[in-house]
């Protein structure tokens, strides 16, 4: 599924990482790359120092070296991220970028005070839905509870005549 939006890490020289998120932000904007190459982030915390009895509060990479960009991987979009000035690669195995997993990334926005933004979801209890990822793609169910917190769905898909829970996320469905 090359078509789906994930995070991905990419590697650049030590220092320049904050000149790496300008000029891909730059590159992005001028290329017309918006819905290619979402979000561009060097992830920071604050590091309390005290220095002559006074408390300083500075902000402190939390992995130098490295920038994280929220993107769907194509031979354009990794040709822009590869190519920026400063990157020196994405992590990953050989040529393909490996992305984040979806708990990584929730700890790492959350360390740094930002929540993942949910997908909102136009669907009400007992309305049908198309499922358009996973083991039932293109299977149509009955929505059965929703949980908002979570971005999970809880829908009844007709198996073999039986009506059967699947848990579901957000992402996974579409209206019809």
């Amino acid at each position: 599924m090359e078509s789906e939006k994930n995070w991905y890490v990419i590697h650049t020289y030590s220092g320049y990482e904050n000149k790496v998120k300008a000029n891909l932000e730059r590159k992005v904007h001028s290329m017309g790359m918006e819905n290619e190459i979402f979000r561009v982030l060097v992830p920071m915390e604050d590091e309390v120092e005290i220095k002559d009895g006074k408390k300083k509060v500075a902000k402190k990479k939390v992995f130098p070296g490295y920038v994280l960009v929220e993107m769907i991987v194509n031979d354009r979009s990794w040709y822009v991220v590869r190519n920026t000035p400063g990157v020196t690669g994405f992590v990953g195995s050989g040529t393909k970028p490996i992305p984040l997993t979806a708990g990584e990334v929730k700890h790492i926005l959350k360390s740094m005070g930002m929540e993942e933004v949910r997908p909102k979801l136009d669907i009400a209890v007992s309305q049908p839905i198309r499922i358009t990822s996973g083991a039932f793609e293109n299977w149509t169910a009955t929505v059965l509870e929703i949980n908002h917190d979570r971005a999970k769905l809880k829908v009844l898909v007709n198996m073999f005549g039986r009506e059967t829970p699947v848990e579901l996320d957000f992402s996974q469905v579409e209206k019809i």
